[in-house]
């Protein structure tokens, strides 16, 4: 990465930590909503390190080894400056996109994944609350953009410029920006129900920079004025401050469901099969629950 492109990270990251966080937490203290708990906030710190020290070493085996050695059989493409960083934005979100619809749809990505979901609480610091083992295999969803003649490093830096703004959409400070926004980026709102535990909004609004992947794959849902956010995962962590069984409780529960049968088959199924799927209909995923869910004010009827 270019010296350039650190001091624009640096530009933008910086007031993050320094300002627009200390100003959410004064905001929501003086209107006695009260968004952050001690407690919460270090967890997401210790999460974000983690995942910092992990994406440090895997950047370089990764980012810097494997998708340089595939840009070099890349496409003979010549991109117009401007346009080149139009497509790599573009492209580089809706692989996003991608990748997190596989990690809400697979269970063995949702193991590494449920972590950013886990904490009841929503604001800023929540968009430091890594999922510590992701930088595994995140950098191999962008080996197509290298493969389209876009440079590692240039691939490496938009991602970390839409993670940015990924970060500043954590938060309840802002309800709803002018509709022309709300169609076309991904705003506090739509993330919201992406990180809500209500039935309706499971698995909702995957986007990072731009919520018209789910309005053109049907993942796009709004925050509904009668359904407010309740945050966190369907079935709470035991242990939610543990160092440890915060990362790895649902590899536990994910090992336990697939002891529970002999055969291969089923044991595939839990490990590939969406979260909530059980060989017995004991759990239900998150569609089987929207397929019965109706809202409040029809219930009973």
């Amino acid at each position: 990465m270019s010296e350039f492109q650190k001091q624009v990270l640096l530009l933008f990251s910086i007031p993050i930590y320094a300002v627009v966080i200390p100003l959410e937490i004064l905001l929501s203290n003086f209107r006695r909503q009260h968004f952050y708990s001690l407690k919460e906030t270090l967890v997401n710190i210790y999460l974000n390190v983690l995942n910092a020290g992990i994406d440090l070493v895997l950047r370089l085996l990764v980012a810097f080894t494997l998708l340089t050695f595939v840009y070099r059989y890349h496409l003979p493409i010549h991109w117009h400056p401007v346009v080149y960083w139009i497509v790599l934005l573009l492209g580089e979100d809706l692989l996003f996109w991608l990748e997190h619809f596989v990690d809400h749809s697979c269970r063995l990505f949702w193991a590494v994944h449920v972590t950013h979901h886990s904490s009841p609480e929503y604001n800023l610091s929540t968009g430091f609350r890594s999922s510590v083992l992701m930088p595994v295999y995140k950098y191999l969803y962008f080996l197509p953009l290298v493969l389209l003649n876009f440079r590692p490093m240039d691939v490496v830096f938009m991602y970390s410029v839409t993670q940015i703004y990924g970060i500043l959409v954590h938060t309840q400070a802002i309800r709803k920006l002018p509709s022309w926004i709300e169609y076309i980026l991904v705003t506090p709102s739509h993330h919201r129900v992406h990180h809500a535990s209500n039935i309706p909004y499971l698995d909702r609004n995957m986007g990072m920079v731009f919520i018209i992947w789910d309005r053109m794959f049907g993942t796009f849902t709004a925050e509904l004025p009668e359904e407010v956010p309740h945050y966190g995962i369907t079935k709470p962590i035991e242990k939610p401050f543990h160092p440890v069984h915060i990362v790895t409780h649902e590899w536990q529960a994910l090992a336990a469901d697939m002891s529970k049968t002999k055969s291969l088959r089923t044991k595939l199924n839990y490990l590939l099969r969406p979260p909530g799927w059980s060989h017995d209909g004991s759990t239900h995923t998150s569609k089987e629950l929207q397929r019965d869910w109706k809202p409040a004010h029809k219930q009973g009827l």
